[in-house]
């Protein structure tokens, strides 16, 4: 678990705090019902509105995901692969389908599956690179329907406002209630802004970055496989795959330079 937006977000709204108790005013009078529904209620009908529903209901799935931020570590994928490498050069690529049964990964699953199966490796490329795309476009619906989220609550918190200084307007004839009607308009300002830059947007951009994450251990999981039906050395895949990791989200200890003659010896 990451809890990278947690930690975030309970800064940010205790920096808010702190500036409230600062400034010598009251949590309350920010916690208005009316200007609080209009901006959250009808900036979520607007998203609503403006994609479908089943791209909603994914949305919805995945937001405990961008609190969780459980990634796979790409290092465990890099000794899973070498492993199948092992396997595939002792006891072939039919021995793979075995591995594919065990698998809890769809996507590793079907690569095994496949190079079992004895798909031809262009083709096996094709059909993995599509699964990626596939991928891509239904957590981009994701993040953008947060994202969208982000830019109506602003416009939202303005209407509020306007709404609510109609009803000062009408009410100029009681000047003793005058700055409280006005403070109460500004909420629904404040609660656009803030619901936008403090919710929608970061939780978009935390499904975006963990999309980027997750596409990044998929390529690194083709690359692999496509080798492992290659036939490809188990120590040169794992130093080709581990190049491709970042240098810090590499486990354990790992030499420096090419591998030694002794390595290319395990290896055959």
């Amino acid at each position: 678990m990451d809890p990278a937006t947690l930690i975030g977000l309970l800064l940010a709204f205790g920096s808010l705090y702190a500036m409230i108790f600062m400034e010598g005013a009251h949590v309350s009078s920010l916690l208005l019902p009316a200007p609080m529904i209009l901006v959250l209620g009808a900036t979520i009908a607007i998203g609503i509105a403006s994609s479908t529903i089943k791209d909603v209901v994914q949305a919805v799935k995945s937001l405990p995901k961008a609190f969780r931020g459980r990634t796979d570590s790409p290092q465990d994928s890099v000794d899973q692969i070498i492993r199948f490498a092992e396997k595939a050069r002792a006891d072939g690529l039919l021995a793979l389908e075995a591995e594919a049964a065990e698998t809890d990964d769809p996507f590793m699953k079907n690569g095994l599956q496949n190079i079992a199966d004895g798909t031809d490796g262009e083709d096996l490329r094709i059909l993995l690179e599509d699964e990626i795309s596939t991928r891509r476009k239904a957590n981009h619906a994701v993040s953008k329907f947060y994202n969208s989220l982000g830019g109506y609550a602003p416009t939202v918190g303005i209407v509020g406002t306007v709404v609510s200084l109609t009803h000062v307007l009408e009410n100029l004839s009681n000047p003793e209630e005058l700055g409280h009607m006005i403070a109460a308009a500004f909420v629904a300002t404040l609660w656009g802004l803030l619901s936008a830059n403090f919710i929608w947007l970061p939780i978009g951009a935390r499904l975006a970055r963990l999309s980027e994450l997750e596409l990044e251990q998929m390529n690194l999981q083709m690359e692999g496989l496509l080798a492992v039906q290659e036939g490809a050395q188990p120590i040169l895949l794992g130093e080709r795959l581990t190049a491709m990791i970042p240098p810090h989200k590499r486990g354990g200890k790992r030499k420096e330079g090419p591998p030694t003659a002794s390595d290319l010896e395990a290896a055959a």
